[in-house]
């Protein structure tokens, strides 16, 4: 199974600053004298006016790339948001869904997240579902409950014999420097895993993110049942998102 490495740039880099990225990157890549994605996956999450220029600078290469949220509709009177049909048009193959800042500024529920799952996989879109605890849930042991909430809920009515992929990022560890003790993510994840087969998922990852760094990246991705990272500040600039993807 290939390792996964994923970039949420969330509201930064201009559609100028993201080409300049992708040409970097590309660059950067072309120079090494072995195809170091031959068994790894790469995708960007950009804000939503760099998709276009993304698609087609990637078009050609192995990278994939999508949109931090959609609407469960397909089009209609919904000022503001992004569709995935025509998100899909523009190249988009992959879709951010439910990460916690959706969860916690835009007040989005599981049942509105299961219904983008389904559009997305209507559409053949791959869903990258998000979950984690915030500080004071883990602190009253409430992590396995939580996660397990949002999978159950989050996937009511979702196909189970399509392929999804699952982040798991402690809230309090999101852009705080805080990472999970090596433990923790091995505990988590495991019971994840057993909970998604028990659900009836079959052709699923599951990511870590919250604050994965150069420094921290190897250590996290030897550990069973992390299958790679969801990336934010590091995966900013080419050099740090580079190596996190060199880290096996």
């Amino acid at each position: 199974m290939k390792k996964i490495f994923a970039a949420n740039w969330k509201l930064q880099k201009t559609p100028a600053e993201s080409a300049n990225f992708a040409d970097q990157f590309l660059a950067q890549v072309g120079q090494l004298s072995a195809d170091i994605f031959s068994h790894k996956e790469v995708f960007i999450f950009p804000q939503n006016f760099s998709l276009d220029i993304l698609t087609q600078k990637f078009s050609s290469s192995k990278v994939q790339v999508g949109p931090q949220t959609i609407h469960f509709e397909k089009s209609g009177a919904f000022t503001g948001e992004n569709s995935a049909e025509l998100s899909q048009k523009m190249g988009a193959t992959l879709v951010l869904l439910g990460h916690s800042e959706r969860r916690q500024y835009f007040h989005e529920t599981n049942s509105n997240i299961s219904k983008k799952i389904i559009l997305c996989q209507g559409l053949g879109l791959l869903p990258v579902l998000c979950i984690g605890e915030t500080l004071a849930e883990r602190e009253n042991n409430q992590t396995e409950h939580v996660c397990f909430q949002q999978l159950t809920d989050a996937l009511t009515g979702v196909d189970t014999q399509k392929r999804i992929v699952i982040a798991y990022e402690p809230v309090w560890a999101i852009g705080t420097g805080k990472v999970a003790t090596v433990e923790q993510v091995a505990e988590i994840h495991s019971k994840i895993d057993a909970k998604m087969k028990s659900l009836g998922f079959k052709d699923f990852q599951i990511l870590y993110g919250g604050s994965v760094k150069p420094e921290n990246a190897p250590q996290l991705i030897a550990l069973p049942y992390v299958d790679g990272f969801l990336i934010g500040g590091a995966s900013l600039e080419v050099a740090s998102f580079l190596k996190i993807c060199q880290c096996l």
